[in-house]
């Protein structure tokens, strides 16, 4: 039940400025965010399947997936967490990715796949859950965007809050610097639940109320579920990226920053 807010292309400073909370189960083994064994991946690692949920790249690279709220599930199904990796690993462009993607979609579990390249100021919006008449691959307009776990900018409860309350900062600081670590802890740790009566309601009330949040806290018959990192990532327009986490370890908050400049490829 993940949930991010993130600005794109419609900031002096800031190119790209994502908040990100990742809810998953106490049990399932998780590495924070560092660099990969190649030295060109920054990102948290899924303990279990190998994949993530965010990274990015020197290259400029930066991807994110979330699962889709749904009845049912794919049988024997890939990993939604391998999508990013084989973004940021790959010699393709974003579209060509994208392409390659929705050709297997059928093989995963709903996802929603946000994949960034900066130095063609570029994002992409990959979808295996399209809503209506919605494309599974679309061009993200600048501006503000809320993605949980359902279509991007869905006006979930907890989406709506969490985009009136980034707005607020964003007004606050005009287009000076952002301070990320503020933001995180002020917006994802927001543990107000919705009202009952505008749940989605694709599942009961009973199992929708607890995960309305967007800080995630409950106790599920496989165990505790609940929020365990809340991440900013920001880009600057001098080519600087600052991946900040805070993730659980334990019973304990753990937190910290890293930092990188832009390698310019040249490939769009």
């Amino acid at each position: 039940m993940c949930i991010a807010v993130f600005l794109w292309r419609a900031h002096p400073l800031y190119p790209f400025f994502l908040l990100h909370n990742r809810d998953e189960y106490r049990s399932r083994p998780t590495e924070p965010v560092a660099w990969w064994d190649n030295g060109e991946i920054l990102g948290g690692r899924d303990g279990l399947a190998g994949g993530t949920w965010l990274a990015c790249s020197r290259s400029g690279k930066i991807a994110f997936v979330t699962n889709v709220t749904e009845v049912g599930n794919v049988p024997e199904p890939k990993s939604r967490g391998e999508l990013p990796i084989r973004f940021l690993e790959s010699k393709k462009n974003r579209m060509e990715f994208a392409e390659e993607v929705v050709m297997e979609a059928h093989q995963y579990n709903g996802f929603n796949l946000i994949l960034v390249d900066l130095s063609c100021k570029s994002m992409i919006y990959v979808t295996n859950r399209p809503k209506d008449d919605q494309a599974l691959v679309s061009e993200v307009p600048p501006g503000i965007h809320v993605l949980a776990t359902a279509s991007l900018d869905t006006p979930w409860p907890k989406a709506v809050r969490l985009r009136t309350n980034f707005e607020k900062f964003l007004e606050k600081h005009g287009g000076g610097e952002l301070p990320a670590k503020e933001m995180a802890d002020t917006l994802m740790t927001d543990a107000t639940k919705a009202d009952k009566t505008t749940l989605p309601g694709i599942y009961s009330i009973e199992f929708e109320y607890p995960l309305s949040s967007i800080f995630v806290e409950v106790n599920t018959e496989q165990g505790p579920y609940s929020t365990r990192s809340m991440s900013a990532v920001s880009a600057k327009t001098s080519g600087e990226v600052a991946f900040y986490e805070k993730y659980l370890e334990e019973e304990s908050w753990i937190e910290h920053t890293e930092s990188y400049m832009v390698e310019h490829t040249g490939n769009g």
